[in-house]
């Protein structure tokens, strides 16, 4: 299945600064993976060691956040729009 994954500013180092790129894959899971295999480096940013997404990176499948569905397992319909999102935090 085709996606698209948009890329937050502060990972377009390894997208060649490309704010959006295409993935495929039929869970989150396989959709990073395949990322991973074509940008180098990126899915250390969005996973941590365990394999599990950061505690302070947000993922979306359309309009779910993940944390909330399936997790890595959540469907990723052809076309759908993953966006990554670094929380924020300040005061």
């Amino acid at each position: 299945m085709s996606v698209s994954v948009r890329i937050p500013t502060i990972l377009r180092t390894y997208t060649a600064g490309a704010a959006e790129v295409s993935s495929e894959g039929a869970t989150l899971r396989e959709v990073l993976q395949k990322l991973e295999a074509d940008y180098p480096g990126i899915g250390a940013r969005i996973l941590d060691d365990k394999g599990a997404i950061r505690r302070f990176v947000n993922v979306y499948v359309g309009d779910e956040d993940v944390r909330f569905s399936d997790g890595l397992e959540t469907a990723t319909p052809d076309g759908s729009q993953v966006s990554v999102i670094p929380a924020v935090a300040g005061g």
